[in-house]
């Protein structure tokens, strides 16, 4: 089931009017782990769902892992493949100039959401569920995550604050899948292909 979190969720933390940070900031894995506690108090679900994966090497490894993420930059696409058959091949937008999306070879760290909402960054909300819906975190403050309708027409090219969207319905099948198997059967593969 989706939780949706009130307004105040995202000002009650730290008592900021915009808490929200960009993925390059850094007090990022602070101001999340206050995220954290906010989103576990009002929706009593754990904000790492499947764990946390404590060593970014352990377990399986890239398409070895039943979930595999690959992010080519340069071809503005996400390809998913479960258990080696590919089984999704979509259009993302990686970070524009300036907001560049790194590099990642890792399991996902584990922090999944429902509900994200930016401040520093509004505009658009998806069936309630913010303006990045499904956030499934890389490292730090990079996920994957949904985008609402008016951003999806810039899929396909560099056009992120550093995250990288896909459409909403695609993000909350990865959603799905990482609550399922767990961020230790997952890889993600950021690169310029």
């Amino acid at each position: 089931s989706l939780y949706l979190l009130p307004f105040f969720f995202f000002q009650a933390v730290g008592g900021a009017e915009e808490p929200e940070f960009t993925p390059f900031a850094p007090n990022a894995a602070e101001t999340l782990q206050a995220f954290d506690e906010v989103y576990e108090a009002f929706t009593g679900l754990s904000a790492f769902p499947t764990g946390v994966a404590q060593d970014p090497r352990a377990g399986c490894y890239r398409r070895g892992c039943p979930i595999y993420v690959e992010v080519d930059k340069a071809a503005q696409t996400l390809r998913l493949y479960l258990f080696g058959h590919p089984a999704g091949h979509w259009l993302v937008s990686t970070g524009r100039s300036g907001f560049e999306t790194p590099d990642f070879d890792r399991h996902f760290d584990g922090r999944i959401y429902q509900h994200y909402e930016s401040t520093t960054y509004p505009g658009g909300d998806y069936m309630g569920l913010g303006n990045m819906p499904y956030a499934m975190f890389i490292s730090g403050g990079f996920a994957v995550h949904g985008t609402p309708e008016s951003n999806w027409p810039f899929l396909g090219r560099p056009a992120s604050h550093g995250c990288i969207r896909l459409h909403p319905e695609h993000a909350r099948y990865l959603n799905e899948l990482l609550r399922r198997y767990g961020v230790v059967n997952s890889w993600v593969r950021v690169f310029q292909g």
